[in-house]
């Protein structure tokens, strides 16, 4: 698990049958001092986060194919938001 901030929605046309009526989120991941770490990623996202906010997200593609489908591409998923400060 890992904190990132939302930067903002994805939209496709053409995308996997899992995807379908489900929410996109580009996400910056960020390191423990808050700095950007790595290139945004591509989340799946259930739980209404906003463009702006700290989400916890995971990288663990078995728990979002419990989700959305076993053959889904789709790997990172937003786990939580945190509280605000």
């Amino acid at each position: 698990m890992q904190l990132g901030r939302v930067l903002g929605t994805a939209t496709a046309t053409v995308k996997h049958p899992t995807f379908e009526g489900e929410r996109l989120l580009v996400v910056q991941l960020e390191s423990t001092a808050g700095k950007p770490d790595g290139e945004p990623v591509l989340v799946f996202d259930r739980l209404g986060a906003g463009r702006g906010d700290v989400v916890l997200v995971t990288n663990d593609g078995l728990a979002l194919q419990e989700q959305i489908g076993r053959t889904t591409p789709g790997r990172w998923s937003v786990m939580g938001l945190p509280d605000r400060r």
